[in-house]
């Protein structure tokens, strides 16, 4: 039995817990949290959807089941780009982001390519290497055997191999690819057009089908592995929690701004979207094989959204609603609250105008171009609307006295010339 004093001090202790726990910030850090477990499980289930969707597709390649396979594809972004506000502050989940969201690619790694790709490239020896066509590599010295491709083999071996980022052989973009082919139509309309018989066993066309569907289904086994990890990692004591607690209430509202901040700025509207505006590039387009671009950036402001209001519609329709930083923001500045929640919604807005000229055929590549004067203000209404809430949620850094944040800068935004003369 507990003596008087060791009971009283127990007591105290689990008091002065709750009592932490139930502080605005707390509470507001621990639904961030659970809002981060909630995508990525939908992130996850959406997966396996996707995984059983292309089996079928597999069983029975057909264009019909091919486009099923890419409709699942196209559902299991909006869940995981809304998971991209947790990317920038929470180094758990930034190491990991390019295992399954890393992009541009260079396919010719992957697959076959249309001659205008071109056989090589100085900055990058496995340009051309076709993983599927060979069941051996051996360039500039490094030699790969590929006789059996297996998730090891994408996600240990070819994975940024020789330290070259675009060398992506995993994940969201390398499946996009392998369903859709290449996008050859720069600035014009239309997306990739792959054949549903590069998949046959029968009618097989392009070569090496059989290699071609192992590769699809280890890509997406991969993906599913990875995404169960991050959903592990974001449950109740999971390592991205525990990391997030280590920071203490301080830390953990500069992660949560932070990935707000750098998300909306230097990553989305300067990476994602100035970049191809300035160098009028189809190449710079997020998801440039499919032309689906509109709604990774349609759900990356949403991302952001989310985590300031507290709020996220799950994939079964469900509404999680919790403590948010905006009533934090709100209790100490009403005003610059209000102005950001404005302008959150107004992001969303200039969202749905690219959205809605994509479901015209007037996609990100095409509102790009050069000489699309009207596309290209569409895009710099988006650019601009994030760039004004980013300045407001520095505003919000600043009312809540966590001024030493340093969010994510851009090029495209900070220095545009430069990227012009290159």
């Amino acid at each position: 039995m507990k003596s008087f004093s060791a009971l009283a001090l127990s007591v105290a202790i689990a008091m002065t817990s709750a009592a932490q726990a139930a502080t605005p910030a707390a509470a507001v850090i621990k639904h961030y949290g659970d809002i981060a477990q909630a995508t990525f499980e939908d992130s996850l289930k959406t997966a396996r959807d996707l995984e059983v969707n292309i089996a079928a597709f597999l069983d029975n390649p057909t264009e019909a089941t091919m486009q099923s396979a890419k409709n699942s594809w196209i559902a299991a972004r909006v869940p995981y780009q809304q998971t991209e506000a947790y990317r920038f502050g929470n180094a758990i989940v930034d190491e990991w982001e390019g295992r399954v969201n890393a992009w541009p690619l260079d396919e010719g790694l992957i697959d076959y390519v249309d001659s205008s790709y071109g056989a090589e490239s100085d900055e990058n020896p496995f340009y051309a290497a076709n993983v599927i066509a060979n069941k051996s590599l051996s360039i500039a010295g490094v030699k790969i055997d590929a006789s059996k491709i297996t998730p090891q083999l994408l996600g240990e071996k070819l994975q940024e191999i020789d330290e070259v980022e675009s060398n992506v052989a995993t994940g969201y973009h390398a499946i996009e690819f392998l369903l859709w082919g290449q996008d050859l139509n720069g600035t014009d309309q239309g997306a990739g057009n792959r054949a549903a018989t590069d998949y046959s066993l029968t009618d097989c066309t392009n070569g090496n089908c059989d290699r071609r569907r192992d590769y699809l289904n280890a890509a997406t086994a991969l993906l599913v592995t990875d995404l169960q990890e991050m959903a592990t990692n974001w449950q109740p004591n999971g390592a991205a929690r525990v990391e997030l607690a280590a920071k203490g209430e301080r830390g953990g509202l500069a992660t949560i701004l932070t990935g707000m901040g750098s998300l909306s700025y230097g990553e989305l509207a300067g990476e994602r979207i100035k970049l191809g505006l300035i160098v009028h590039d189809p190449e710079e387009e997020h998801d440039c094989f499919s032309d689906n671009t509109h709604f990774s950036h349609f759900y990356d402001a949403m991302s952001i959204k989310n985590v300031y209001t507290g709020e996220y519609r799950r994939v079964d329709g469900t509404l999680l609603k919790g403590p948010s930083l905006s009533a934090l923001v709100a209790a100490a500045d009403s005003a610059v609250d209000s102005k950001l929640n404005s302008q959150l919604n107004a992001t969303q807005d200039y969202m749905q105008v690219m959205v809605d000229q994509a479901q015209k055929g007037n996609t990100f590549d095409v509102l790009i171009g050069s000489g699309n004067t009207a596309g290209n203000a569409i895009v710099q209404d988006v650019v601009d609307a994030l760039t004004d809430q980013t300045k407001t949620i520095e505003a919000a850094i600043n009312v809540l006295k966590l001024s030493d944040i340093e969010l994510e800068g851009s090029d495209s935004l900070d220095d545009p010339a430069s990227i012009t003369a290159g």
